[in-house]
């Protein structure tokens, strides 16, 4: 019993401290806009295809310093971010020109904090366990709630348990829990469904996996090699004249080998920040080979595009963040304070009564 004691003890506080990591990550994650102190930072974004041509032409004309990835800047935050090879990027203003550059993501506290909440610094490893984490935090919110309702009549709000002794910090935990439940399953529920796909079979229906990879899935791969001499403005203007109401979000050359560059884009009916919207071009010749308009995607997978924006607080504006930051330092203080009981406030094993009264 003592092997399994000590287990649950590290494994609990183990929980607790992942839990309390990535509700406070999230909560500094989700105003990151408003902390990136970089030039230009606040500018509007230029969104008019000939704006975005010409700023694609100069970023992607020259091959020597020619970047994998741009994510274009939108209303919240003016800049476009650049990816080269390895983990160095760059910001770019609306003008093209770099206004600030790194070699690794240490650099950028923004990047780092984003790796560490989404992978751990481990990869798909760490998104696994992050997965896994949530899938607990889920068990605790569910069977919190049910306790809580045994001992409804001795609720008391507080923000701080009225003492730091054990009992003290398991009632504020359990009355504070029932509090901020409704925003903790939206944080684990949208987290978790979004690590584990197949879990989306929950809240959508048992054909949902699969329509979902159906339906994102792109053309088959190519096996053309990037040429140096491509239209990289025409690109653009080929996608606007096909969908003119879109936001341009991100253009990627191909990866892994496929001969495809993506173009994605936003629909304005989309909440996913980067959209579904995609036109995929040939790396040798830059011609459209095939195109994906989110207003077509089946019912089942706008409604999994929802989860992301949900998550990140990337719809809603000002409250929908608050609400998320709510959420994120309730998962500090109360995965804080699960740290606290099950490595330091352990109750001390007490002889049996019998061995007591000898």
């Amino acid at each position: 019993m003592g092997v399994i004691d000590t287990l649950h003890r590290w494994l609990g506080g183990l929980i607790g401290l992942l839990l309390a990591m990535l509700g406070l990550t999230g909560a500094i994650l989700v105003h990151r806009r408003l902390w990136i102190m970089v030039p230009h930072a606040a500018d509007a974004p230029r969104q008019t295809t000939e704006a975005v041509a010409a700023r694609v032409g100069r970023l992607m004309g020259d091959a020597a310093n020619r970047p994998e990835m741009i994510v274009f800047g939108d209303r919240d935050f003016g800049l476009d971010r650049l990816a080269y090879k390895g983990a160095a990027g760059a910001y770019a203003d609306q003008a093209g020109n770099i206004v600030a550059h790194w070699s690794s993501q240490w650099q950028r506290p923004e990047l780092w904090l984003l790796d560490l909440h989404q992978h751990l610094f481990a990869g798909e490893t760490g998104e696994t366990a992050i997965g896994l984490a949530a899938l607990v935090g889920i068990g605790f919110v569910v069977t919190g709630a049910i306790l809580w309702w045994r001992m409804r009549r001795t609720f008391a709000l507080r923000l701080w348990p009225q003492r730091m002794s054990r009992p003290a910090i398991v009632r504020h935990h359990r009355d504070l829990g029932i509090v901020v439940a409704p925003l903790l399953l939206l944080s684990l529920v949208t987290g978790a469904v979004l690590v584990f796909r197949p879990l989306s079979a929950l809240l959508f229906g048992p054909a949902a996996p699969r329509t979902i990879a159906a339906s994102l899935k792109g053309p088959p791969p190519r096996f053309d090699r990037l040429s140096d001499t491509l239209d990289w403005p025409g690109m653009i203007r080929i996608a606007r004249a096909r969908f003119p109401d879109t936001e341009i979000r991100s253009l990627s050359l191909p990866r892994k080998g496929n001969g495809l560059i993506t173009l994605r884009m936003k629909r304005p009916s989309e909440w996913l920040p980067n959209g579904r919207t995609t036109i995929w071009f040939a790396a040798a010749d830059g011609r459209p080979i095939a195109a994906r308009d989110a207003a077509d995607l089946p019912r089942t997978v706008r409604a999994y595009n929802l989860l992301y924006p949900l998550h990140a607080a990337e719809v809603g504006g000002l409250p929908l963040r608050l609400l998320m930051t709510i959420s994120g330092l309730a998962f500090g203080l109360l995965g804080s304070l699960t740290v606290w009981t099950f490595w330091f406030k352990r109750p001390r094993n007490q002889p049996p009564k019998r061995a007591r009264e000898r």
